[in-house]
């Protein structure tokens, strides 16, 4: 409390026979001034504003104390007293230390404020100038550095993180989306303006020769630019505004997602969408080298796939349309000219599921294939995730970055498990796991949610078919089986840690039986017009399947949600950035 402070609080002290009154439990050393109405705390506080007294009136004041639980005032005691008067004495010293302290602090901060701007205004006379007498550098990309060593070379990338040592060196650790180079700044290169206040993700260029690091030293690829120049293309903010104040691993995972278009610039984001790229050509190379064609079916439509509840209508000019849920239909009509296709596009469900495997819109890769079996799909299915991840796997720098999100992945050798819709029925029983509705037993038509299949998933931990689903619960062009029309030649691929990464089946052909389908689904066939004819000129045993991108790469990454899995995640309640 100032000096003021406690000449105030004498100004308002009612004399009652000059006693400076202290409760234990009501009062207050903050907001009291020690009259019964609004007493002190402690005597601490008496004594402080007694000694604040001149010394002619301290004598005259005493200290009146009501312990707690105690209904009257009484005197002080003496020992009490001492008591107080010590701890006043101490806390003085201590508040009398700290000023100090403080004063010392703020005059070694002003100091070290001056000394900074004085640095800051010397370094903007250091000009660099690149030596016109070294090799002309050759513009790389630092995935190129390896092979460019002791050759002076131009980088262009963003500081992705760096370290200053003392005054006179100064690590960057540059990026520039091919790869990481550490590169070495020495002398004046760190003493111009632009070195004193360079900040995390500038972007720059660095002029130099890539050297081996010494031994015992470790950098990425084992090299580091040595640097004769270098100069600001674009500076980021420091301050409030830096970009580590903007995304940070303790974020708010909303706040994450609001800033997504800075956190895809961090290690693990940045990986992840590498790895979907790889994948996203490793399906097209798998589909392209087995004989597929791609093609490109719209994403406005005016026909359902999966069910009308999970439909995003918009106005189309003067109708009613839809961003497609699936692109299976439009797929199947290129059977008769091109033969097996695919499609790798986006898909939409208007579902409000906000789960951690969920999006509204995704990527979907989706074939078509003629003139197969049931178990030739199985195989077709199983034998395209294999060979997909046996791609990405075979390229080192993508197998580097799957180890580094995923340590214990690898590439499945053995056989899938195939596993029917009963089989895993009985399985949930047999284990305990109930319906969460009321707590029985599963039965025979019941949808398997994704809790328990996830459960059954990870505890097998191998991936599944999990084929024979009864029709009542599948799509409406899904045929049943011969052997038991109860159940269709359907199937869902279950992968441990993620769920249903895969969904297909073979497609009814017979046309006045997909007119039946059309009927018990109470879809107008006249809308499907163009799909009907694909039964009528030619028709064939086909089927196919659907896979979602985010899902495979969530499983082969071991990310948490496929929202990390793509660029700008679409879900219930985000469409930003």
């Amino acid at each position: 409390m100032s000096t003021d402070e406690l000449a105030s609080k004498t100004a308002q002290i009612c004399l009652d026979g000059n006693f400076l009154f202290v409760d234990e439990t009501t009062g207050s050393d903050e907001t009291g001034c020690g009259t019964k109405c609004t007493p002190y705390q402690t005597p601490v506080a008496a004594v402080a504003l007694i000694i604040s007294m001149p010394e002619e009136k301290q004598a005259t004041f005493k200290i009146a104390v009501k312990k707690a639980g105690e209904a009257e005032y009484v005197e002080i005691t003496a020992s009490a007293l001492k008591k107080a008067r010590k701890s006043h004495e101490i806390a003085a010293k201590k508040a009398k230390k700290q000023a100090e302290q403080s004063s010392k602090d703020k005059e070694q901060n002003e100091a070290k404020e001056a000394e900074e701007q004085r640095r800051l205004e010397e370094s903007k006379k250091v000009v660099l100038v690149e030596d016109a007498s070294l090799a002309v550098a050759q513009q790389i990309r630092i995935q190129d550095s390896v092979k460019n060593r002791n050759t002076r070379v131009k980088v262009f990338g963003w500081v992705h993180r760096q370290r200053v040592q003392g005054k006179d060196m100064m690590f960057i650790v540059l990026r520039d989306g091919t790869g990481y180079l550490q590169c070495v700044l020495t002398d004046r290169l760190c003493h111009t303006y632009d070195g004193l206040t360079l900040t995390v993700e500038s972007a720059i260029a660095v002029y130099g020769e890539i050297k081996e690091v010494p031994a015992g030293k470790t950098a990425p690829d084992g090299h580091e630019l040595v640097v004769d120049y270098w100069h600001v293309v674009g500076k980021a903010p420091g301050g409030d505004d830096s970009f580590t104040n903007r995304v940070n691993e303790e974020s708010d995972p909303s706040l994450l997602l609001q800033q997504r278009h800075l956190v895809i610039r961090g290690d693990r984001a940045s990986s992840i969408l590498k790895i979907r790229a790889r994948v996203m050509r490793a399906f097209r190379d798998h589909f392209d080298g087995n004989g597929y064609f791609e093609v490109t079916p719209p994403c406005m439509v005016q026909t359902e796939v999966e069910g009308g509840s999970t439909l995003f209508e918009f106005k189309y000019y003067d109708e009613k349309a839809y961003l497609t849920q699936s692109s299976q239909l439009y797929l199947e009509t290129c059977l008769p000219s091109m033969g097996a296709v695919y499609t790798l596009s986006e898909s939409y469900r208007a579902e409000k599921s906000n789960t951690r495997r969920h999006l509204s819109e995704y990527t979907h890769c989706e074939a078509e294939i003629p003139f197969i079996s049931f178990n030739d799909l199985l195989d077709t299915i199983e034998a395209m995730v294999k060979g997909v991840v046996n791609r990405v796997w075979d390229e080192p720098a993508t197998r580097a970055m799957i180890t580094q999100l995923n340590p214990g992945f690898k590439p499945y050798t053995e056989p899938f498990v195939r596993m029917r819709y009963e089989e895993a029925i009985k399985w949930l029983n047999d284990n305990g796991i109930k319906r969460a509705e009321d707590g029985k037993d599963f039965e025979f038509g019941d949808d398997i949610p994704e809790a328990p299949e996830r459960k059954m998933t990870d505890t097998i931990n191998k991936p599944i078919l999990l084929t024979h689903f009864p029709g009542p619960i599948k799509a409406f062009y899904m045929p049943a089986t011969k052997e038991d029309p109860r159940v269709t030649e359907s199937v869902d691929l279950l992968m441990p840690n993620v769920g249903e990464v895969v969904g297909g089946s073979m497609r009814i052909w017979d046309h006045d039986q997909l007119l039946a389908a059309f009927q018990r689904q109470g879809l107008n066939p006249d809308v499907y017009y163009w799909y009907l004819d694909q039964r009528k000129y030619g028709t064939c045993p086909h089927g196919g399947f659907g896979l979602g991108i985010e899902r495979f790469i969530a499983w082969i990454t071991n990310s948490h949600t496929v929202r990390e899995c793509c660029l700008y995640p679409r879900f219930v309640g985000r469409c930003q950035p």
